[in-house]
């Protein structure tokens, strides 16, 4: 098994197996992001998918959530973290 340093929690931790996704954002995910620190994102992605009633399948919604990925999980930690315990809505 591979370990990595992840830059979220900062622990040499196991890789993620292959990248989530097969573009270059994947790769960095794979490269910099432990399992542990993945999993937790996805269960901040399933909060943000309900708050806001996202359709993974509309664009605006994946273009949302992929600008959430890079500010939130891979951002320099000064990323605005979305609020979910609070309804609100996302101005397109």
């Amino acid at each position: 098994m591979t370990t990595i340093q992840c830059r979220r929690c900062k622990d040499d931790a196991p890789a993620l197996d292959r990248p989530p996704f097969r573009d270059d954002r994947g790769e960095k995910i794979q490269r910099e992001i432990c399992k542990d620190c993945w999993g937790d994102w996805l269960q901040h992605q399933t909060l943000l998918i309900n708050h806001y009633g996202l359709d993974p399948r509309d664009r605006k919604s994946q273009e949302f959530l992929y600008s959430q990925i890079d500010e939130v999980l891979l951002g320099d930690g000064e990323a605005q973290q979305v609020d979910t315990s609070k309804q609100g809505d996302i101005e397109w």
